[in-house]
């Protein structure tokens, strides 16, 4: 046995101990371009870091298509979440919130319950993206795409079409008349757009109550390799709360399907009263081969000491988390590793329910394989032990947008955010929203590569 190719250098000298005296004959060499070099690369790294090692499958035929070879080697139905994907660079670039697209995001449902159309209700337009420039908005309802109506039969072959230059047919709804109005076709560039996932903040005074509000829609240290531009941004926004004093806080997760850890180490630390290095915010838990090793026993993360802490300013010591059914991994690491240090009170949906973590891989000794893997590396746990919410977590008061059309971002009447105030302040939301009878069919968001993604530290 070697050390094997496309570790990252912590595991990699972790490692270097244990074979340093073994003396196995050399393997022969193999077409580093063929499917047996990337499913060689494949299995040394699974039977070194796969957190099911003892449940591992048996890998089928080296010569197999190397995301079949990946799949056969995966503890299913256990593992939800380890993914193979054909090109390093995309997937690293899609972790960082970078991919070509036009910048919106949205959610199928069926027209209504007994019919078999769908629609698209657009969830957020992102920063400087073509999709703003167009004048798309959260809540426009999206009928057709390049000329063609979505139904239950072809809605998956229809969207296609937004990987490049398509043209939509969509309505808006027109508050003043209380109906959806034909907005006719409107053509959308694709581009390669780096999103921020700092997406709202701001500060509300309401019946002398100060509420900061942050939308947050994924975790990511900045746009690429080095940059901390998005931490830094989160930095400048709880300070800003702590000036204004804030005594209430609502952050916004409800598609924030999780990404880098250490983002989610720095916003816990912005907010976990008082807390410093000296406090732990989660433990990791490895496989039994890599728990042979003094690095990978009692892995334990502290928090940051962070001049932006809000300290205890919070009422009740508690925050408002608003969640949804794609809120999973680095999100649900928060609200799990805050729980032993405040009152985290949830409300929207049942998360998804993810305790696991990975890491990325690339095979750097071969440039002929663009493959990298997602495999689930660790297990967390908060500072009690406490690591049970596989089913998710189930919110204090439930709160599902699916059943109400879509208000703006940071409106005190959408549905989520104005059922955290009015929990807030006790005074029930006034004015009357109407219900409504359709089903989620799925969501741009359950595409993107970072969704269900907790990734751990690769330093």
């Amino acid at each position: 046995m070697r050390i094997f190719k496309g570790l990252p250098l912590f595991l990699v000298f972790a490692l270097l101990g244990l074979f340093s005296c073994n003396n196995q004959d050399p393997e022969p060499p193999v077409d580093p371009g063929s499917n047996a070099a990337v499913n060689q690369w494949i299995y040394e790294i699974m039977e070194q870091v796969y957190y099911w090692l003892e449940d591992m499958g048996n890998p089928i035929a080296e010569t197999s298509n190397p995301e079949d070879f990946f799949e056969a080697l995966l503890n299913r139905p256990t593992d939800r979440f380890s993914v193979i994907y054909p090109d390093y660079q995309e997937l690293i670039n899609s972790l960082n919130g970078i991919t070509l697209e036009a910048g919106y995001e949205f959610i199928l449902y069926t027209d209504s319950q007994n019919s078999n159309l769908v629609v698209a209700e657009i969830t957020y337009i992102k920063k400087n993206s073509p999709a703003e420039s167009a004048g798309l908005l959260r809540g426009d309802v999206i009928q057709a795409i390049n000329g063609e109506a979505m139904t239950i039969d072809n809605y998956r072959e229809v969207l296609e079409g937004i990987s490049a230059t398509h043209f939509i047919s969509y309505l808006r709804f027109n508050e003043g008349t209380n109906q959806y109005e034909d907005q006719g076709n409107l053509e959308l560039n694709v581009v390669q757009l780096a999103e921020n996932p700092n997406f709202l903040d701001t500060i509300y005074t309401i019946n002398n109550e100060k509420i900061g509000y942050v939308v947050y829609h994924f975790f990511a240290p900045g746009p690429g390799n080095g940059s901390t531009a998005y931490d830094n941004e989160m930095d400048g926004i709880f300070a800003k709360f702590k000036s204004e004093g804030i005594s209430h806080l609502i952050v916004d997760f409800r598609y924030n399907g999780g990404g880098f850890v250490s983002s989610a180490v720095n916003l816990a630390s912005l907010i976990a009263p008082s807390v410093d290095q000296n406090d732990i915010f989660s433990k990791t838990k490895y496989n039994s081969f890599l728990s042979q090793f003094d690095d990978f026993q009692n892995v334990q993360t502290p928090f940051r000491t962070k001049s932006e802490n809000l300290g205890n300013i919070l009422d009740g010591n508690r925050i408002y988390i608003l969640t949804s059914r794609r809120t999973a991994s680095a999100s649900e690491l928060i609200i799990n590793g805050l729980k032993p240090y405040m009152d985290v009170f949830l409300i929207g949906d049942v998360t998804t329910g993810k305790n696991v973590g990975s890491i990325p891989f690339e095979d750097e000794d071969n440039p002929q394989n663009p493959y990298g893997i997602l495999p689930i590396v660790t297990q967390s746990f908060n500072s009690l032990d406490e690591s049970d919410y596989t089913t998710g977590f189930t919110p204090n008061i439930s709160a599902r947008e699916v059943t109400e059309r879509l208000r703006p971002f940071g409106d005190i009447n959408e549905q989520l955010l104005r059922t955290a105030i009015s929990q807030i302040t006790g005074e029930a939301p006034s004015g009357r929203f109407q219900k409504l009878d359709r089903t989620d069919l799925g969501s741009t968001l359950d595409h993107k590569v970072r969704t269900g993604r907790m990734i751990e530290s690769m330093n």
